[in-house]
């Protein structure tokens, strides 16, 4: 076998490989006695039927496996000779073997960039010291005391409130036959906090225990539930009990059944806990600005198009998977899938420059990655992910997906190498003092809210004001414009 290798471009080389009649021949003969061993052909026993006879029997498939069979050998063997790793597919170029004719074929597949590497250790970086407020444990403190609050019953007579714990039956009803999955008894249901839909909470609000009442309810043309999608019901319920939450003092044995030892113990705790999370988000903040200042002196950075539009591919997955969990498809989005792409694209770019670097440095640095890193990185996933580890390893190992864990893991440690050889300086994070006058000079983007669609309102209605996904799919436009400009007010105020 010979070969040549031609650089068609910076990130692209095709292979032009001649094999003599006499390797070709082997191939034909290997593949012969592969079938030979397991030709069942009458008259013969087993093992024992004459070359020629399975040969020609069997002639399209193993000429077939014996062109496949020896392709693979060979770029396995010159990749490995060249020490040359394809970023892409290969793609080949090549016939069928014919026996006593020599064999000619061809490869062509993309490369990482040969990279002038910059500076790349002892350079300077800002890292944001870590800071856990009082406010932020009373926070926590707060919300364990909730989830330790008493329920009792009022036993007045009188209209529920915000903040109280109504015990309710119901069901939605569409001419007069009970809509299936929209029903509960002796529901507890905790008013003012948006766990339903507002106009089932007002009508909830004129009742008094033993009473019962119903309400009409429309539901939006995009709700999650496709077959009530713009279809009126009537929500009836009866109101069982009007309950209180008694929320305790905080005290060691409120912080033990939170799983601490004590008051203090508890604080200590959330403190660490914050700051072992805010300590990683910082740090990974500055190794992303110090990677970048880096690449960005890389001026020749040419990208392999194949792995860029691999990443825009995982991006568009990522992004149905989200869309789908919301019970939502990409004609929500109301963009073709090549706008889509296009607006993944910077980011697949800014990925695929990143890797590439992180590689080069892990291969200039002689980085390697052993076996038992790559076990601990699959059980620690299959921890995560609640999956038997040997399903989980199998997965990896038949998808071919052991080399892109090995490669991600030769960037994390590429990455950290080059963190630990910088100058890093820690500063203070700003304080909230520092922040306001930035805040007030900048436009009061929030003081008038304007949506211009219901997506775009219930997305916001999520992030500000608490509500259930699906709860705020059951506020009209208008409804969700009103609560907005209100809580905009009320925070003003």
């Amino acid at each position: 076998m010979e070969y040549n290798v031609e650089e068609l471009s910076p990130v692209k080389r095709k292979i032009s490989v001649e094999v003599p009649a006499e390797e070709a021949n082997a191939a034909i003969s290997t593949a012969i006695a592969l079938y030979r061993m397991q030709a069942d052909v009458k008259g013969f026993r087993k093992g024992k039927v004459p070359s020629s006879i399975v040969e020609s029997k069997y002639r399209k498939q193993i000429y077939g496996e014996a062109t496949t069979d020896l392709i693979n050998y060979q770029i396995n063997e010159i990749l490995s000779g060249l020490s040359i790793q394809p970023m892409s597919r290969i793609d080949v170029d090549a016939k069928e073997l014919v026996r006593d004719e020599d064999f000619n074929y061809a490869i062509e597949f993309e490369v990482a960039p040969q990279l002038d590497l910059p500076e790349y250790k002892g350079l300077k970086v800002e890292e944001l010291d870590v800071v856990v407020s009082d406010e932020e444990v009373a926070e926590v403190e707060t919300r364990i005391l909730a989830n330790n609050a008493e329920v009792k019953v009022i036993e007045d007579v009188r209209n529920p409130k915000d903040g109280e714990v109504v015990s309710v039956s119901f069901g939605a009803y569409q001419d007069d036959q009970i809509v299936e999955g929209i029903q509960a008894e002796n529901f507890d249901l905790v008013l003012g906090e948006h766990q339903a839909l507002p106009e089932f909470e007002d009508m909830l609000k004129t009742l008094t225990a033993g009473e019962s009442g119903e309400t009409d309810v429309t539901f939006p043309a995009d709700f999650i539930n496709e077959n009530l999608a713009g279809q009126t019901v009537t929500m009836k319920a009866k109101l069982h009990a009007v309950k209180e939450r008694i929320t305790p003092e905080m005290s060691d044995g409120v912080a033990q059944k939170a799983g601490f030892k004590d008051i203090e113990t508890m604080r200590t705790g959330i403190r660490e806990s914050y700051g072992s999370q805010r300590k990683q988000m910082n740090k990974s903040k500055a190794q992303s600005d110090l990677l970048a200042s880096i690449i960005g002196e890389i001026k020749d950075f040419p990208l392999p198009p194949a792995m860029v539009e691999d990443r825009i591919d995982r991006l568009i997955q990522d992004l149905e998977y989200k869309l789908d969990r919301q019970g939502k498809g990409f004609q929500s989005l109301g963009k073709t899938p090549e706008e889509l792409r296009g607006d993944f694209r910077e980011e697949a770019e800014s990925t695929v420059r990143t890797e590439i670097f992180l590689l080069t440095v892990a291969n200039k640095e002689s980085l390697e990655i052993s076996p038992e890193e790559i076990d601990a990185t699959l059980t620690q996933l299959a921890m995560q992910t609640r999956q038997p580890l040997h399903e989980l390893k199998k997965y990896y190992e038949d998808n071919n997906l052991i080399v892109p864990l090995k490669d991600r893991l030769l960037c994390d440690k590429a990455s950290e190498l080059i963190y630990d050889a910088a100058d890093v300086k820690m500063i203070a994070a700003p304080s909230e003092e520092a922040k306001a006058p930035a805040e007030a000079t900048a436009p009061a983007k929030d003081a008038l809210i304007t949506f211009e669609n219901k997506a775009e309102a219930v997305e916001w209605a999520v992030a500000n004001l608490g509500l259930k996904e699906s709860t705020a799919k059951g506020y009209s436009l208008a409804k969700l414009q009103e609560r907005a400009e209100k809580f905009m007010a009320e925070k003003d105020a």
